[in-house]
């Protein structure tokens, strides 16, 4: 297994020395935008559970998987197949489960207002939905808490960005199975994450999550018993003016014979929220990087135009079918 490099922080420890945590924590998001989190208080046993109903759903007849076919969902709900997810126009060798907040979808809704609707849920699997709604609940609470430290950490009030979640915040969780591929190297091509943190539940010896240091450097991402890998995303960096950076990241696909399962969970304000600029003090100020300039890939400060960035280029399949997106060709109502 490759050696840890990205830091690992306890939770516990901002209970008896807070202060500790969060300097803690402002550094290995300003050097690494990742880190390790244990003390978290929720039971191994609990993402073993998931990860073990992950299996018995991509273990279904692909005829049960089809039944919640993300082509028959406008908002990007439910079973991506088998190579059916496009990161910089490749494609990834991964199949997956997009789950986000139950809602009704918006009548004749424009831009990315289509995202908001129902989700898709297996008949043949009925234990998966109230299984990942309460780990929606768990995951948002230690979110949440992470939030309240970063924005002390950063010489803000707890309650910083408390405004942005109060109302219809939009978490997604995904249920991903990685197949081994000789012939596709990309299990998901490199990225940055559209919202603003991820709580990542991985698979116990598996392999194949890298980050790129600043230095341009790959590194691996072992998993680490009992943690979550947590990162930052794309709003982060807009709020600290680049303080604070999202980070690049990839999965290899494993090696032929084997597979990897994770489930990674996206916390996100609502769809039309902005997360506004944290004054920093003068000394953090100064080492702000500005956020990065990539014409081929902006960064908008309202959730909403991020994840819909993000999800037309991803399943161009049904952008097009459901919104008249043609990838490469003329873009309408982005």
């Amino acid at each position: 297994m490759a050696e840890r490099v990205l830091p690992v922080l306890d939770l516990t420890t901002a209970e008896a020395d807070p202060g500790r945590f969060r300097a803690e924590l402002r550094a290995a998001t300003h050097e690494f935008g990742f880190f390790y989190l244990t003390g978290h208080r929720i039971p191994a046993e609990r993402g073993t559970e998931l990860l073990a109903l992950a299996r018995r759903f991509f273990a279904l007849p692909d005829a049960a998987k089809q039944e919640i076919s993300q082509l028959r969902s406008p908002q990007f709900r439910g079973y991506s197949r088998l190579g059916g997810e496009l990161t910089n126009g490749r494609v990834d060798w991964r199949e997956q489960i997009d789950i986000g907040p139950e809602a009704e979808a918006i009548p004749d809704a424009q831009g990315y207002w289509r995202l908001q609707g129902p989700n898709l849920w297996p008949s043949a699997l009925p234990e998966l939905r109230p299984a990942l709604r309460s780990w929606d609940e768990s995951l948002a609470a230690v979110g949440r808490a992470l939030l309240r430290h970063w924005a002390a950490a950063l010489g803000a009030s707890e309650s910083f960005f408390d405004p942005s979640f109060t109302d219809r915040p939009v978490t997604l969780i995904k249920v991903v199975r990685y197949p081994g591929n000789a012939g596709n190297p990309q299990g998901v091509g490199a990225h940055k994450d559209s919202g603003v943190l991820t709580l990542l539940l991985v698979e116990p010896d598996s392999r194949g999550l890298q980050v790129e240091l600043s230095c341009g450097q790959w590194v691996d991402a072992p998993p680490l018993p009992g943690a979550f890998i947590v990162n930052i995303g794309e709003l982060l960096e807009v709020a600290t003016g680049g303080y604070l950076r999202a980070t690049r990241h990839r999965v290899l696909a494993p090696e032929p014979g084997t597979d990897r399962i994770s489930i990674p969970y996206f916390l996100n304000p609502a769809l039309d929220a902005r997360i506004p600029p944290l004054p920093l003090p003068p000394e953090l100020a100064a080492a702000a990087r500005g956020v990065t300039a990539d014409p081929a890939n902006p960064i908008f400060d309202t959730y909403g135009e991020n994840a819909w960035k993000s999800r037309i280029r991803a399943h161009p399949d049904v952008a097009e079918r459901h919104h008249g997106i043609v990838a490469n060709g003329p873009a309408r109502s982005y």
